[in-house]
């Protein structure tokens, strides 16, 4: 009789336990780390994501590491010990979380990297725009305004792998226009963080160290891009020399409008932010998402879904509108 019941016991545990799996495919559990809340962009990514999962019947946790590694570390540990069912990571270094993600993955949590690749670790997917892409629309809008010259190359924060593949599509465009003699490279740096204060203070010594003979910078992001054309504006510079970007802060599409910043890259948050979602619940769920491509990481091939980015200049900034991203009156205001 007692061995009866044991196996009773038992049994019912057995079912508690698929209950509570079960219950966790319906309403997973999503926890979201953030390289740093403090810019415009991705807290539009968090809310974008947090109502999609939220429809899928997800539970979003979010925490920004503010642009410091130790304190994404300790957070990623945190979202474990909470016993997320999948890690959504926006690395600020991608370099240092491979011992993060084995931990995540000793407990059995999916791993998807966001908008950045995590290098040498175990992630399961991958999302972003294609930032090869990116960098080439960069380039080839500075190129079109300023077929020869002489090119400042500003580049994104060393520690963020896009900002070398960013690099990698800005040369495809610029390498044959160098090798032909009609553009020249007269500098290049990385700015830490993506800051416009150090990309301002860049620009400065570049402009000194080259008597104000500069014709483009190709800025890898908005931020970049504004510190650029401030330095660019104390010397009455502003709207002469072709200055490019990404990600469509608003402070930077009204300078597209008011024509102090050539272009900029719009990336459709949105999407990138419901897919993402989407694909998190599906990998909680054992459904097979949809990706396009597979990049290295150093540690594997991940699976990939690489979204088409848009270039936006003065003729389209109104797609910007269609799409909701903004208002009429955002754009107008001062």
């Amino acid at each position: 009789m007692k061995a009866i019941l044991k196996a009773a016991a038992l049994g019912a545990l057995l079912l508690a336990g698929a209950g509570s799996a079960l219950a966790d495919a319906k309403n997973p559990k999503i926890g979201f780390s953030i390289d740093d809340l403090r810019v415009e962009r991705w807290a539009r990514d968090r809310d974008f994501f947090t109502a999609e999962a939220e429809k899928l019947g997800a539970k979003v946790f979010v925490q920004s590491a503010d642009a410091s590694e130790q304190r994404q570390i300790a957070q990623i540990e945190n979202l474990i010990s909470r016993g997320v069912d999948v890690l959504v990571i926006v690395p600020y270094n991608a370099t240092v979380l491979n011992n993060a993600i084995r931990e995540a993955k000793k407990a059995k949590i999916k791993v998807v990297s966001y908008d950045r690749l995590i290098l040498n670790a175990d992630v399961d997917a991958y999302i972003s725009f294609d930032n090869a892409k990116v960098g080439e629309l960069q380039a080839s809008a500075i190129t079109q305004l300023k077929p020869k010259g002489n090119y400042y190359l500003l580049g994104g924060a060393p520690t963020d792998n896009n900002a070398k593949i960013l690099r990698e599509g800005q040369m495809k465009v610029l390498q044959p226009l160098v090798d032909k003699g009609d553009i020249k490279i007269v500098g290049k740096q990385w700015v830490k963080d993506w800051s416009a204060s150090e990309a301002l203070a860049i620009v400065e010594n570049a402009l000194t160290a080259n008597g104000n003979k500069i014709d483009a910078v190709v800025a890898s992001n908005d931020g970049t891009a504004g510190g650029a054309i401030q330095a660019l504006t104390a010397q009455k510079l502003a709207g002469k020399v072709a200055v490019s970007g990404q990600d469509a802060d608003l402070a930077a599409v009204k300078r597209v409008i008011a024509g102090t910043q050539a272009m900029t890259v719009y990336k459709p948050l949105k999407v990138i932010a419901a897919e993402a979602a989407r694909l998190s619940v599906q990998l909680v769920r054992n459904e097979k998402p949809t990706y396009n491509a597979q990049l290295d990481n150093g540690f594997k091939k991940v699976d990939s879904l690489l979204l088409k980015p848009v270039p936006l200049t003065k003729a389209n900034v109104d797609l910007l509108v269609q799409d909701g991203f903004y208002t009429k009156a955002q754009l107008s205001s001062n």
